[in-house]
């Protein structure tokens, strides 16, 4: 019995000893030069997109989709620039701004105009204020409404957005001299105006307000 157990375990140790040795055979040996084996690591989004083949698509170039008509292009990249510009919101802010700088300046009121306009309109409305004042004119001014503004011009140029609106109004205006006589415009008269002025704003700033740097002469409408 115990023979028997012997040529047993020695036939186990025999079929071993083969196995092992085919596997030496099929696998090698390491010599020392072999590269070093790769660490396993999680990888995140990041990574993931790393290791993507390097023929994966690129994006489409910027102006590509941007469209043919210049004020829509223009629009368009000033949304591509500053994510939180609205046109209709623009609009709103335009027409905001055009009845509150034609009061003020009616009223001589340089602490609200001043923020509002470039250095250049500012000093422009500045010096005929002043020269309201050196003849001591006065303007009897009422806002009354607006019936049409649309934007006509929009650009980028690098970080400064610059968009231009027309603005047809209604007003009723009339500037008195010292002795409170009417010297132009008509108190009792309402004027339609159609106007052209441009805003501009830096996309980058945090300061959402944008500044009128231009404006044109109002012109009755037809």
């Amino acid at each position: 019995m115990a023979n028997s157990q012997l040529i047993e375990i020695l036939l186990l140790a025999m079929v071993a000893g083969v196995i092992l040795f085919r596997l030496y055979t099929v696998l090698g040996r390491r010599t020392g030069h072999e590269p070093p084996p790769k660490p396993y690591r999680v990888s995140g989004p990041a990574e993931q997109a790393a290791d993507k083949p390097a023929t994966a698509a690129l994006p489409a170039p910027r102006g590509a989709d941007l469209p043919a008509d210049p004020i829509a292009r223009g629009l368009m990249e000033i949304k591509l620039a500053d994510r939180a510009f609205d046109q209709e919101h623009f609009l709103a802010g335009a027409r905001h701004a055009y009845e509150l700088i034609l009061t003020a300046f009616s009223a001589n009121d340089r602490v609200t105009l001043k923020p509002l306009l470039s250095d250049e309109v500012y000093t422009a409305f500045d010096a005929a204020m002043r020269g309201r004042e050196e003849r001591k004119e006065k303007v009897a001014f009422t806002f009354v409404g607006f019936k049409d503004s649309k934007i006509v011009e929009a650009s980028l140029r690098g970080k400064m957005a610059d968009i231009a609106v027309a603005v047809t109004a209604q007003f009723i205006s009339a500037t008195t001299d010292a002795n409170d006589a009417v010297i132009e415009g008509d108190p009792k008269s309402v004027r339609e105006v159609t106007d052209i002025w441009a805003f501009e704003r830096n996309v980058r700033a945090s300061d959402p307000n944008w500044t009128l740097v231009h404006t044109s002469g109002a012109e009755p409408s037809a």
